[in-house]
């Protein structure tokens, strides 16, 4: 069974698009993750006709990245042989590009099939900020010895697939920490590679404010940097140049991750 797993926060305006894209000839079940959304996402939902539509509902906000650590357990409970991850503002991301990735995992043998969305061509247009975060993933990927094999691709930008094999190493809050889950993938040995490329302005996925954009570079480095000092499997602190790398690291809800998983929570909708 391949699963796909839809983080969702307030996306209603690409929610539908996001899962008439799915290759749901390659998927068995479709598992939207939506954690304090304040919009009728849910609505959508229901409204569409999808057999395969299995939401999970949290009313509190889980955090950044957190819903794809929720989806993953609930995927390795569901005994899942791979699952797909595509954020639910990601509208632009095809059918044939995330059918490559699912193919990726089940045809090719990869344990963790990423999306390459800063292709070589597209460089030139790159702003500071995305610049410096290109250089923090060449970091990883080179220390990591995978910089020939992906480039600068990483599962915190872009859908990704990942097998049953690594669902079944790795802890479900592993995923919530995406440059600590591709650091440990490759400690474990597995195969890591290219699955599609889809440039980052075709993702579709919207604009935000300012501030947002600055906390999610800060959040995306905090991550690098615990990868980067990794040692024993346990993640480094997100210190660099005396300046702690935070941003929306504080508001990942782990007490809630737990309750999941425990099942004192359930988040089922319908």
């Amino acid at each position: 069974m391949f699963v796909a797993v839809i983080p969702v926060k307030n996306e209603a305006g690409n929610l539908e698009q996001v899962v008439k894209n799915l290759p749901v000839h390659f998927l068995e079940l479709i598992i939207p993750v939506l954690n304090g959304c304040s919009d009728n996402s849910l609505a959508i939902l229901e409204h569409m006709n999808c057999p395969n539509l299995a939401p999970l509902c949290f009313e509190e906000p889980l955090g950044i990245d957190v819903p794809r650590a929720v989806g993953a357990a609930a995927a390795m409970e569901l005994g899942a042989g791979g699952v797909l991850f595509v954020d639910g503002d990601m509208s632009g991301a095809g059918d044939e590009a995330l059918g490559k990735l699912v193919d990726a995992v089940r045809r090719h043998g990869l344990d963790l099939a990423l999306t390459d969305c800063y292709p070589p061509c597209i460089y030139h247009q790159l702003s500071s900020k995305a610049s410096s975060l290109l250089l923090m993933r060449e970091k990883l990927n080179c220390r990591l010895g995978l910089i020939d094999t992906i480039g600068s691709a990483t599962p915190s930008h872009g859908p990704h697939a990942v097998s049953a094999r690594l669902l079944g190493l790795a802890n479900p809050a592993d995923f919530a920490i995406p440059p600590l889950l591709l650091a440990k993938a490759a400690r474990w040995g597995l195969k890591i590679g290219l699955g599609a490329e889809i440039p980052h302005t075709h993702l579709g996925s919207p604009v935000r404010s300012a501030d947002h954009a600055i906390k999610i570079v800060e959040t995306i480095i905090g991550d690098y940097l615990s990868a980067l000092g990794m040692e024993n499997g346990s993640s480094g602190d997100r210190d660099y140049g005396g300046r702690e790398y935070i941003g929306y690291h504080n508001q990942r809800r782990w007490d809630l991750l737990q309750r999941f998983i425990t099942g004192k929570i359930k988040g089922d909708c319908f």
